[in-house]
């Protein structure tokens, strides 16, 4: 597999899909799903675009999406796209919203790129683990190496919290907080050190996919809220309604000061 290959398609894609969005930015009608969260025709076309493209460009490959495809492939290599995360956002011209997708081995990602056209700025990073692929190192933003916050945590600094997870106020906590709308930019701001942490709720898999490989990438420290392994998918499985309650901090020892405040949100 020629990764820089993977890299250069993730990249021209997302950015080309991204120009037609900033076109449809605020302009369109949401409607609601069966899970409460909303759906455009800029969702559904975003993801027929990259379905296509990822079918024309690596025939071998599966692909698991939002919009469409929910039951994981029996293939080696799979994608998985959110062709809009952050539809509320787009959709009540909010600027804060992107085009997500990541490359499974096996059932587990090794590579994430998630693209915000609306900032100009692409999030990618490549993640071994336990895939014993030979890869690149590292995680980047627009290109350039990022890294989690290795700084003593205090009152100025930031911690995100998703629209489910807002329970945890009732209790004092040690770090300011934030709220993006955006899943993935809520944790992909701990990877490029603008906060300490981020908790999500109710992500499904194509909301944290890419973004595993990139925050682990960064060296910040993902901590699922629930005892089941996220990883690796189960070929034959409908993904279409599982939610992955997670949190992520900067650094191993963050776990003890956060996760007290939000284990509550894995037992809903």
């Amino acid at each position: 597999m020629d990764f820089s290959e993977i890299k250069a398609f993730s990249e021209k894609l997302t950015h080309e899909v991204g120009v037609q969005l900033l076109k449809d930015f605020g302009q369109v009608q949401a409607a609601e799903k069966a899970d409460g969260s909303l759906v455009t025709q800029s969702d559904r076309w975003a993801d027929e675009q990259i379905r296509n493209a990822i079918a024309k460009t690596f025939p071998d490959h599966g692909v698991l999406s939002e919009e469409v495809e929910h039951i994981f492939p029996d293939r080696d290599w799979c994608w998985i796209v959110d062709p809009l995360d952050g539809t509320t956002n787009f959709a009540r011209g909010l600027p804060l919203w992107g085009i997500s997708i990541a490359l499974l081995y096996k059932g587990t990602p090794v590579f994430g790129y998630v693209h915000f056209p609306p900032l100009n700025q692409s999030f990618h990073g490549f993640w071994q683990g336990e895939s014993g692929l030979e890869l690149p190192t590292g995680a980047f933003l627009n290109d350039k190496p990022i890294h989690s916050s290795q700084e003593a945590l205090t009152r100025n600094h930031f911690f995100n919290l998703c629209a489910r997870s807002t329970s945890v106020l009732k209790n004092p906590f040690p770090a300011k907080i934030r709220m993006l709308g955006v899943a993935t930019y809520n944790l992909l701001t701990v990877a490029a050190g603008a906060t300490m942490g981020g908790v999500e709720a109710t992500p499904k898999i194509w909301d944290i996919a890419a973004v595993w490989a990139i925050v682990q990438a960064a060296g910040a420290v993902w901590y699922p809220l629930q005892s089941e392994l996220i990883f690796p998918l189960e070929v034959g499985k409908d993904y279409s309604t599982r939610s992955f309650p997670t949190l992520v901090v900067s650094r191993e020892d963050l776990i003890s000061v956060f996760e007290p405040l939000v284990k509550s949100i894995g037992t809903k």
